[in-house]
Order: structure tokens, then sequence, then C-alpha cells
């Protein structure tokens, strides 16, 4: 009888291990957090990494087990000693293999709009970052690569909809 058990209830121990089994073996997906955030003139906070030729919307790569708005939380304390509420999720988006590197998943995430105040202290406090800024909706667009500009505009139709939004490589999927 105990045999027409399913292996979880039988043997939980055994279960354990081929659950372990299979999270050893699958695919595991990179996973990056941004936070869109403004300034009381509705222009949009950039960042420009040193080790890539564009500028981006704050935040990082997530640690291993980390969710994605702590990450973001993370990225903004270590790379520009900025404290912010990390509001709702705006889109998420699938960001496919490009050169070296396996596909992705970008979490854009509501950062709220900054006082004058903390928009003046803002700097960077880490190497990763070369300058820090924020820029009216046609130098962001310069500024930014195309698909990460569309990624933006989404999140942008995202606070104004209130409905997050799913992309592929920065387009509505």
């Amino acid at each position: 009888m105990s045999d027409d058990l399913p292996l979880y209830q039988r043997d939980p121990e055994a279960w354990r291990a081929h659950l372990a089994e299979g999270n050893a073996k699958q695919a595991r997906k990179r996973v990056a957090a941004d936070v869109l955030i403004r300034d009381a003139h509705g222009r949009i906070l950039l960042v420009d990494p040193s080790y890539k030729p564009d500028w981006d919307l704050p935040g990082g790569m997530a640690e291993a087990n980390e969710p994605p708005a702590e990450a973001a939380g993370r990225e903004l304390r270590e790379e520009l000693a900025l404290t912010v509420p990390i509001g709702r999720l705006l889109c998420v988006d699938w960001v496919g293999p490009h050169g070296p590197w396996d596909d992705s998943l970008i979490f854009v995430f509501d950062g709220g709009t900054l006082t004058g105040h903390q928009a003046a202290e803002l700097s960077c406090t880490d190497d990763e970052l070369n300058d820090v800024g924020f820029f009216d909706f046609d130098d962001a667009a310069h500024r930014l690569r195309p698909y990460v500009w569309q990624r933006t505009q989404a999140a942008l139709a995202a606070l104004t909809s209130g409905t997050a939004i799913y992309l592929h490589d920065g387009m509505p999927a």
C-alpha cells in the first residue's frame, strides 16, 4: 500500500535528494534589477558604468538567492549611497543571448522622485561608476542603448498605466 504513495510522502529524504539533483542540473538565469528614479523636473536618473560604453539606469546584478527588489536597493546603496523605498515592479525584460552573454531577466522598479536635496547630494561612491546625473527624455534616449531606452519607456508607461509590462529585448512580448 505504501508503494502507491508518491515519493515525497513515502520517502521524504529521497524526495529532497531528487529535488537537489534537479536543482543542480537545471539552467539558471542571470537576474538584474534596475530602478527608475526621477527628479522634481521629471528627468531620469542615469549612471555611467566604468565597465561598459553606454549609460544605464541605476541598479545591477542580483546575487545568488537575492530577491530582485533587494538587489536594486543594495546596488543603490553601494554605488550611490542612496536609500529610497523600492516601489512597485514596472517591467520585466527578457534579454536574449548576445555576444558572450547568456540570456537574462531585467526587473525595473519604481524608485520614486528624489527631493531637491537628495538629487543635489548624489555622487558615485563605487569605482564601477564614472558619473551620475538626471537627464530629460531626449538626452536619456541618446545615452542609453536602444533596447535599454525602450525598456525605460515601457517603465515610464507603466508608471502612468499602473500595469507592469513584460518585454523581450526591450519590446512588448
